[in-house]
Formats: C-alpha cells, sequence, structure tokens
C-alpha cells in the first residue's frame, strides 16, 4: 500500500508533460557526432551529415518545434554554415595555439583546450539559437559547461579570433556582444547587472570591443557597460560604468608581507 501511495503521489506532481530527459541526452550525442564530423581526420563528412540530420528532425520533434519551414530545409540551411563556422574555429584555434606558449601544437588546442572546446559548441549552436530552434541550442552550450566550467549563452554575438586562457569559470551572458581578437582568462563575468523577467528582450550583457584583453576574475556587467577597443581589463577588476579605447582597468589591494620569524 505504502508503494501504491508514493507511485501516486510521485504521478501527481508530474506536471510536465512535455519534459523528455532524452532530449539531453541526444543532445549530448548530436554534439559529439557534429565534433567528429567537423574535426576527426578518420571520419568521412558524408557518413555523418544524413545521420545529423536524422537526429536534428528527431530533436525537433521531441521539443514540439513546428516551426513554418520544414526540418530538411531548416537542416539544409544550417549544413550550408558549417563551412563558415569550421572557418571561425580554425581561425580560434590557430590564434590560441600561435599566442599561448603552452600550446605544442594546433592539434593540442583542438584536442585537450577546454576554452577552444566551449567556443566551438558556442559557434555550433548559436546558429540554431538564431533561427529560434527551442531548448536544444542552450543544452550544447550545457555540455561544454559541464565538461569545462565555461558557460557561455548561445545568444551571445562573438567575433573572431577569440581566446578563453583556461577556461574554467567563464561567464558570458545571453545579450553580451564580444568583438574581433578578443582575450579572456579563467573566472572573468560578463553579466547582467541584476535578474529580471521584464528585461528578458533587453541587452543586458556588456559589450567588448576589439583587441581587448580581461584578466582572471574580473567582473564586467550590465547591457549599457562598453570596453573599449584595445584596452586591458586587470583581475578582479568589478565593473559597471564604460571605459574608453585604449584603457587600463586595474583592481589594487592592500597586501601586507610580515616575516613569520619576527
Amino acid at each position: 500500500m505504502i508503494e501504491k501511495k508514493v507511485i501516486a503521489d510521485i504521478q501527481k506532481q508530474k506536471r510536465l508533460p512535455n519534459l523528455k530527459l532524452c532530449i539531453k541526452e541526444k543532445t549530448e550525442a548530436f554534439v559529439d557526432k557534429l565534433f567528429y564530423t567537423l574535426f576527426d581526420a578518420d571520419t568521412r563528412v558524408e557518413d555523418n551529415i544524413e545521420q545529423l540530420e536524422k537526429d536534428f528532425s528527431e530533436l525537433a520533434e521531441l521539443v514540439c518545434w513546428q516551426p513554418n519551414k520544414s526540418c530538411h530545409e531548416i537542416w539544409c540551411g544550417y549544413l550550408r554554415l558549417l563551412p563558415e563556422i569550421l572557418t571561425k574555429l580554425n581561425k580560434d584555434a590557430s590564434a590560441i595555439s600561435q599566442n599561448d606558449p603552452a600550446a605544442n601544437s594546433v592539434e593540442e588546442v583542438y584536442l585537450s583546450y577546454p576554452g577552444f572546446f566551449a567556443i566551438a559548441i558556442y559557434r555550433l549552436s548559436h546558429e540554431f539559437y538564431k533561427i529560434g530552434f527551442p531548448l536544444v541550442p542552450r543544452l550544447m552550450t550545457e555540455c561544454a559547461h559541464t565538461l569545462t566550467g565555461t558557460d557561455i549563452n548561445p545568444g551571445a554575438e562573438i567575433g573572431v579570433p577569440f581566446f578563453i586562457d583556461h577556461a574554467t569559470g567563464v561567464v558570458i551572458g545571453e545579450t553580451a556582444v564580444i568583438k574581433n581578437n578578443v582575450k579572456i582568462y579563467q573566472g572573468v563575468t560578463l553579466g547582467a547587472l541584476y535578474v529580471d523577467r521584464n528585461l528578458r528582450d533587453t541587452k543586458r550583457h556588456p559589450t567588448i570591443e576589439n583587441n581587448v584583453t580581461i584578466y582572471a576574475n574580473a567582473t564586467i556587467l550590465g547591457g549599457e557597460t562598453v570596453v573599449g577597443a584595445n584596452s586591458m581589463i586587470g583581475g578582479n577588476v568589478w565593473l559597471t560604468k564604460s571605459v574608453p579605447e585604449n584603457s587600463i582597468v586595474t583592481h589594487n589591494p592592500q597586501i601586507n608581507i610580515k616575516n613569520s620569524m619576527e
């Protein structure tokens, strides 16, 4: 009797009839197949393309998406974008390889750099976000978030090349705009000043202009906040106002060092 009551209570509280956990698993498999298609030397592209379309159609059905165009038309449009996305990612990887003294080869960047993986998944999900594909783009970037600790919302706009060094703890919000040749370090947050559902359709996150470097644990907040081109934002900076181009912004904590033997 107790078991029946528990079952009845659980069933009563399952109030989301469209919540299917398999969507998450299938999205992860879709991301994995996309990655192999674009990067793996031993994977024949043509072998995966047809299956990827089937997987896309299945995901669309699972999330109850009913766009004006057929899934085949939408997939063909996305497919035509993949060479351009790959070009951007190759530029991202080359920039990392050329600028990071710890990188021994560009292959190492593709295989082991969490920042590159997070950027790759962001770029692949961003195009789905733009066409209004629900839920799946966010689940795609959550794959990278889970594996790397880097949270890039698929709605962000990010230029080329982009380099996230070490990557862990990075947060980039939905309406953030990052222009070309930007480099950020671990722990950086590009966020909103506060959370309010009424701000859903407004720009809540900052704009980072060309050639900006943002060092570890800096926090930059607000939709009207603009970091001007060629600027450097130092570690641990808390920034809620715009800075002009060619700026150096630093945080100077007081540090006391005392000899423990005295």
